[in-house]
């Protein structure tokens, strides 16, 4: 009897300790984004997130941290490279001035449409994975934002008519370009956008129907000219370590999941492309298709701007054009 007793002890010793490592074995992730809830970048990594949970049977679960609440955008990419979080999704061009190549995407009029912008992706990413590498980090998917267009209080007909307008900047390339136009470029957060206008930090700016349709840009601006700059990206990633962590089929649902995540937010930006411009339109904006005159001086800058970057980019960026133009 006693040894029944024994084994029996013993076997549900064991069971315990494996219904505890199974427990043990669930985490839960702190995700930080930058955009709101409601933009469609943050939409599609709330789906990710349950994928992730439900392909994973619980043993992995992301908690999205939204519009800058965790750590604050140009903040992410350093708190996942550090390990303060597992993962986390920031604008790819951010790291221009760490290595030139994150920035080919924002290069102006190099890719303006979405098939070109994803023959882009495909020759940056290998170029991005190594770069990431070296920080710890590794690429889980990246998701364009729809093609660039111009915000103005006025119609803008030639590149002399931005000269000396407060413009907003997101990243180092963005800043160089409304230099070489002759406005002047001030650092702005999307969450700031609104208050930035309405206080005379900014007079105008580039970004897409998205990010424009959500800050209500019809409120500080009137026009919205469709010049389509470029086609930039948003990309999520995760910590090694902190990916090498986990069992086997988690990560292999965690790639297929941010797989899916890719493919999904690449339809969600181009069906955002037509239906945030007819929000634009549809609350009293003049949506310009912009004159040959203003494209010709734009692109001008553009193609000076794309020599300064490969000579920056150096074998990365030859890389990638080499790729790209293939």
């Amino acid at each position: 009897m006693m040894k029944f007793f024994s084994k029996a002890l013993i076997a549900g010793a064991i069971s315990g300790l494996a219904l505890t490592g199974t427990h043990a074995a669930a985490e839960t992730w702190d995700m930080p984004t930058p955009y709101p809830d409601k933009t469609f970048h943050t939409v599609n990594i709330s789906e990710f997130a349950k994928d992730v949970e439900a392909s994973t049977g619980g043993k992995l679960k992301i908690k999205v941290h939204s519009a800058g609440s965790l750590f604050k955008h140009p903040e992410i990419n350093k708190a996942v490279r550090s390990g303060q979080v597992p993962a986390g999704e920031f604008f790819l061009s951010l790291l221009n001035n760490e290595q030139a190549a994150f920035g080919a995407d924002s290069q102006p009029f190099l890719a303006t449409n979405y098939k070109d912008a994803l023959n882009l992706w495909k020759a940056q990413k290998p170029v991005v994975s190594k770069l990431l590498d070296k920080q710890g980090l590794m690429p889980l998917f990246s998701v364009p934002w729809p093609p660039q267009g111009l915000y103005t209080k006025k119609e803008i007909k030639t590149v002399a008519d931005l000269k000396g307008l407060k413009f907003r900047a997101y990243n180092a390339t963005l800043e160089k370009f409304a230099n070489l136009t002759g406005a002047a470029p001030t650092q702005v957060e999307v969450p700031d956008i609104p208050q930035a206008f309405t206080t005379g930090r900014v007079e105008a700016m580039i970004t897409s129907p998205s990010t424009g349709a959500n800050s209500k840009a019809w409120d500080f601006v009137s026009h919205y000219t469709d010049i389509q700059a470029w086609v930039p990206k948003n990309i999520v990633v995760v910590n090694k370590r902190k990916f090498r962590k986990l069992d086997k089929s988690v990560q292999e649902a965690l790639l297929a999941a941010a797989a899916r995540a890719e493919t999904r937010g690449w339809k969600m930006s181009e069906e955002e492309t037509a239906a945030k411009v007819k929000i634009l339109k549809d609350n009293g904006m003049n949506i310009v298709t912009p004159s040959a005159e203003l494209m010709s001086g734009l692109k001008k800058i553009g193609s000076d701007m794309l020599v300064d970057w490969s000579k920056a980019a150096g074998s990365e960026g030859d890389a990638i054009l080499s790729a790209y133009q293939q």
